[in-house]
């Protein structure tokens, strides 16, 4: 127990002083060659308060000269200015016959009682419901992915709970589905759909740059006292410094990541990648990166697969069980263009995209799935003939009256031209009531497939037949 305690105990420290602030970056000096990237800084403001920094990148200076560590901060720059003390905490590295010290870079000690909780993306409790209890094991915020190798193959399908997906996008236990859409059409609505009722053990769910004025309707509205008491949820709003936004991505995969280990079968909803992405972006152009694609440093696009990659199946036990991370990410893509760079980066990382357009909702669909436009890679495998044929049948329905609405709709079309038009139009009402749920609808993925059947049957479509 001692052993422990000293363990997780600063053994030293460094300290060196702030020479100046431009923008968001902090220049450090005096801290030698004991600082690295992601190392965490406490800078000491002209009150006396603590704000947590890290360093994200470095300044050469004269060739004798060491270089200085550039840092951010997790919180205000207030009180901070030239001579600002700024302290690393060392520890000394276990087993090491020498005095090595070494950095010792914050993460979380995740815990099974953080179900039901809501906290920051540093692991502290924001819900008011007291502190948090601390698990054996701190699991550094940002990981390696599992070794491809080493991974479990995606499990057996889901029930999403929403129709539309289960039908069209079905979905398999640690697959990675994007969920594109614009602004203001049903994203948020979406996920706690999600949350509520996909079947899974744990959820976890980030909102990264999230509205503050919407938090509480997410979870008391929207999430629910049931999807709140399997969850966890890290919130990061959108007046957050850049480097808590992007840590509440982070934050959320660790939390994740723990509930796998234990063999369970976790649900992350990330919203959205794209602010996790402008998180990034603040940070590379503050440590002097230069931009390249629309205004996105090259270092986002490497470190997007690096977060994307982290969810999905887990690594093989020597029992050959493996916990699955089944993870949706929204992506908000500017002026509804769905080709913009970090869209189709992310479009590429993963295993299927569900698009939401905003026509759709105008006209009184919700969920505003895009079916037609929304593809999952697991499909051909994980259903069985009867429904693969099912489902294709219904995508050429609706592709036929969306390729003849305007004539359909203008009255220029002539019933009995085309009997594959004649078909659409008689079923794609009846489609149209498939794909429409409710927020508090729940229907399994056998129940939804039963439905489209009978919407695409001809008896029951035919003048007189069951409606």
């Amino acid at each position: 127990m001692a052993r422990h305690h000293i363990s997780v105990m600063p053994f030293g420290e460094v300290c060196g002083r702030v020479t100046g602030v431009s923008g968001l970056a902090v220049a450090v000096e005096g801290l030698g060659g004991h600082v690295a990237i992601g190392d965490r800084l406490d800078l000491r403001s002209r009150g006396g308060e603590g704000i947590a920094a890290e360093v994200v990148g470095f300044t050469l200076q004269e060739a004798d000269a060491p270089p200085v560590a550039q840092a951010m901060v997790f919180g205000s720059l207030d009180g901070i200015g030239p001579g600002t003390q700024a302290r690393l905490d060392l520890w000394l590295e276990p087993g090491s016959p020498d005095a090595c010290f070494r950095d010792r870079r914050p993460g979380l000690a995740v815990h099974e009682s953080w179900l039901g909780r809501v906290i920051d993306p540093l692991g502290r409790p924001v819900d008011g419901k007291g502190s948090l209890v601390s698990g054996d094991v701190v699991r550094p915020a940002r990981a390696a992915p599992p070794q491809a190798t080493d991974r479990a193959r995606l499990g057996p399908r889901i029930d999403l709970g929403v129709r539309a997906l289960d039908l069209f996008t079905t979905c398999r236990a640690g697959q990675r589905l994007g969920l594109f859409a614009g602004s203001g059409v049903g994203k948020s609505t979406l996920l706690s759909m999600l949350a509520r009722h996909a079947d899974c053990d744990v959820a976890v769910i980030a909102l990264v740059g999230e509205r503050g004025r919407e938090v509480r309707e997410f979870l008391e509205d929207d999430l629910g006292p049931d999807g709140v008491a399997r969850s966890v949820t890290v919130i990061a709003t959108s007046d957050s410094p850049p480097l808590m936004r992007r840590e509440a991505a982070y934050a959320a995969m660790t939390v994740a990541e723990h509930f796998r280990d234990q063999g369970l079968s976790v649900l992350l909803l990330m919203d959205s990648v794209t602010r996790f992405c402008l998180a990034l972006r603040e940070i590379a152009l503050s440590a002097g990166e230069m931009p390249a694609t629309r205004g996105y440093p090259p270092s986002v696009f490497a470190e997007l697969p690096r977060l994307l990659e982290r969810a999905g199946p887990g690594p093989v036990t020597p029992a050959g069980a493996a916990g699955q991370i089944t993870a949706l990410f929204t992506v908000l893509v500017e002026g509804d263009d769905h080709n913009e760079p970090v869209a189709d980066a992310v479009r590429g990382i993963l295993d299927g995209h569900v698009v939401m357009d905003r026509r759709l909702g105008e006209a009184g669909r919700y969920p505003a799935i895009d079916v037609l436009r929304s593809l999952s890679r697991s499909v051909p495998r994980c259903n069985d003939a009867d429904e693969n044929a099912l489902t294709s049948r219904a995508r050429r329905v609706m592709s036929t009256h969306a390729e003849m609405s305007d004539m359909i709709r203008l009255g220029a079309y002539k019933a009995g031209s085309d009997p594959d038009v004649d078909e659409a139009i008689v079923l794609m009402p009846r489609l149209e009531k498939v794909l429409r749920q409710g927020r508090d609808e729940h229907m399994s993925r056998l129940d939804a497939f039963a439905q489209l059947r009978l919407a695409l049957d001809p008896a029951s479509a035919a003048p007189g037949g069951n409606s």
